[in-house]
């Protein structure tokens, strides 16, 4: 399996393959940011989402991702989403905050977990274009076309 990149302090996290294997309700990813000033936030790119068979026989619920704070920001583009993903795909982390300022974004994803006609109905949820996910590329997003090739990390600069 090659080589991928993360980062946590600040950027965006390419991940090449996510399996549910909690036991108990999950979410894939709980970001944050301070401010919407902030370029940070989680990307997942050609990632294939699954799970393990047993917690889906046991009704495990996998959610893609929740807000851990104001401004939370996470992208899933070009992913094969298994059906462990819930259809509403997001859940709150508490209440109704960061609802309204969060920025999760679904691209061109696949497989039965990728349908987003059932996802959540919250403002800050987008079904995005093709130009606007360029802007979450590894070449966008993180530069990664200058500091990436240096490190020996495998990578797809753009969509």
């Amino acid at each position: 399996m090659p080589k991928k990149a993360f980062s946590s302090t600040a950027i965006a996290t390419y991940w090449e393959q996510l399996i549910s294997t909690s036991w108990t309700e999950e979410c894939l990813n709980s970001s944050s940011r301070y401010t919407v000033d902030w370029s940070t936030g989680f990307v997942f790119q050609f990632s294939k989402i699954t799970g393990d068979p047993l917690l889906r026989a046991k009704g495990v619920e996998t959610y893609l991702a929740r807000p851990w704070k104001n401004f939370s920001r996470t992208v899933f583009m070009e992913c094969s989403m298994d059906d462990v993903v819930q259809p509403l795909g997001y859940l709150p982390w508490d209440g109704s905050a960061g609802l309204d300022t969060l920025y999760y974004a679904e691209y061109n994803n696949t497989g039965p977990g990728s349908d987003t006609s059932g996802r959540v109905k919250w403002p800050g949820f987008h079904v995005i274009s093709e130009a606007q996910a360029s802007n979450f590329t590894v070449e966008s997003f993180i530069g990664g076309g200058r500091w990436l090739p240096g490190t020996g990390v495998e990578f797809t600069p753009g969509l």
